[in-house]
């Protein structure tokens, strides 16, 4: 039997991006992956919101993205007719990335490769059992892995979730999509089209020579896969032809189920991703949200692991992860509502449409839709508490330096604006940078706008902030032992 202090099931974004945080924790951790190659084949995730790029940015690894992707100024909430724009937004990522999931799944599993992860491909998680020490994971060629923990990225068919008997309480789909690639012998109607059963669009696949289409079925589709003739049917009754389809690379079908897991934690096993949360993808919230699951849980469940920091501290990663996506579940739901096509939806959306473009607003929305404005409930206290710290142009005795690349090997930072040497944090050097700094420009949030400067802030790994101090020292010990543990001088 194989020993690993975390097993991950599911190598998709999700997974992939807390291996490389447990990894740069220095964790023993595993993924099972049911691919017995890379490639992703199928529609997934388009593109990447601000808040996930500058969590990437926060690893180093955010310009392997963009070096890729295309940008946009905006993001969408309930249709393609009001673009939020979010270009000024205070944020270095003030646009959200067109990119493909292939191309994310590759350049995080280029990273995980760097960071030396063992993955076990071609081969399933089919169940486990758990006891006082850990669990063990049966894999589907029926060799076993011991650890401490388990953690199901699965997706939302999650067989972790459905082993541990966790309740995934929500809504049944009521409408559903067909999503394809394939060609076309007639030149179609680019772009969006809204008609009587809901809207369609086409566009040009990657290579330029096929396309890509999403289309509202008349009826719920849940109980065949569906095939070319659905879609061509499909088509007809959206635009009066099929444009002539042939050779399908892929066809599939997405509803709007919508569903959360009631707890993201049973004994030694978590949930991340899909397989905590499914909902339609509008506003392409999903992948993003399981990558930022990730970085939540990553740090945390390193620190448990190496018992620096009690058990009880995985309890903060549903606390504050969990409302986050019943948040994206609800906007989700909204979002499907407003895109019906009868004349009392048409009227509201008509008013929603212009509510959406009044600045105010229009912050408001982009900045939940973007990621930016995530505030975890840490208590009162300076605005900066529980949200995420800005990635500020910092002036240091080493030059000058940007706040994310302090975050980079995933450690968390005490940044000291004060007279240097003012603070003080002797038993938690081991796992605390502390850095005296000072920065000269305004201190301006997303959606919140600006603030008053701290003289210190305590940022967790995940790049929240944890701790204010203005012109005070009083909380800080009790937040450093609330995230990182006891002091090294504790007995």
């Amino acid at each position: 039997m194989r020993e690993h202090a975390v097993v991950i099931a599911g190598g998709g974004p999700t997974g992939l991006m807390l291996a490389g945080e447990l990894a740069l924790a220095g964790i023993d951790v595993a993924i099972v992956e049911r691919r017995a190659r890379e490639d992703l084949i199928g529609a997934r995730a388009g593109g990447l919101h601000a808040r996930t790029i500058e969590v990437l940015d926060q690893r180093g690894i955010g310009d392997r993205f963009v070096a890729l992707g295309t940008r946009h100024p905006a993001v969408l909430f309930h249709s393609h007719l009001v673009p939020l724009e979010i270009t000024d937004f205070p944020t270095r990522r003030n646009f959200t990335l067109g990119l493909r999931q292939n191309h994310i799944e590759r350049l995080l599993g280029e990273w995980v490769g760097e960071l030396v992860v063992q993955t076990y491909r071609a081969r399933d998680v089919i169940g486990f059992t758990q006891d006082d020490g850990g669990v063990d994971v049966e894999l589907s060629d029926g060799q076993l892995l011991r650890a401490q923990y388990l953690v199901g990225c699965d997706g939302g068919r999650s067989l972790v979730r459905k082993a541990a008997g966790i309740e995934f309480a929500g809504w049944d789909p009521t409408t559903s999509w067909l999503i394809a690639e394939a060609e076309m012998a007639g030149e179609p109607e680019w772009g969006f089209r809204r008609h009587d059963t809901g809207t369609s669009a086409i566009g040009k696949a990657e290579d330029g020579g096929r396309v890509r289409l999403v289309l509202t079925e008349r009826q719920l589709g849940t109980d065949r896969e569906p095939t070319l003739r659905d879609v061509s049917e499909a088509l007809v009754a959206a635009y009066g032809t099929d444009f002539g389809i042939h050779s399908p690379v892929w066809i599939s079908r997405f509803t709007d189920m919508t569903r959360q897991a009631v707890t993201y934690r049973k004994q030694c096993v978590l949930l991340a991703g899909d397989a905590a949360h499914v909902h339609p993808p509008m506003g392409g919230q999903g992948l993003n949200i399981g990558v930022q699951d990730a970085v939540n849980l990553g740090w945390k469940l390193a620190q448990v692991v190496k018992q620096i920091a009690p058990d009880s501290l995985l309890d903060t990663y549903e606390a504050e992860r969990h409302p986050v996506a019943a948040r994206v579940l609800r906007n989700t739901m909204a979002h499907v509502a407003l895109n019906r096509t009868d004349p009392r939806t048409r009227a509201l959306n008509e008013i929603v449409s212009g509510l959406l473009r009044m600045d105010e607003p229009r912050r408001s929305f982009a900045a939940m839709m973007s990621g930016l404005d995530l505030h975890y409930d840490l208590g009162d206290g300076h605005p900066l508490l529980g949200r995420r710290m800005p990635d500020l142009d910092l002036v240091t005795a080493n030059g000058p330096m940007q706040v994310f690349a302090l975050l980079h090997r995933a450690r968390p930072v005490l940044l000291n604006f004060g007279a240097p040497g003012g603070i003080a944090i002797a038993g938690w050097t081991d796992r605390v940078q502390l850095v005296d700094t000072e920065y000269r420009g305004a201190w301006e949030l997303p959606a919140h706008g600006t603030v008053s400067a701290p003289t210190a802030v305590l940022v967790r790994p995940d790049g929240y902030v944890a701790w204010v101090g203005e012109r005070t020292q009083a909380g800080l010990t009790d937040a450093l032992t609330k995230w990182f543990g006891a002091s090294a001088g504790t007995s």
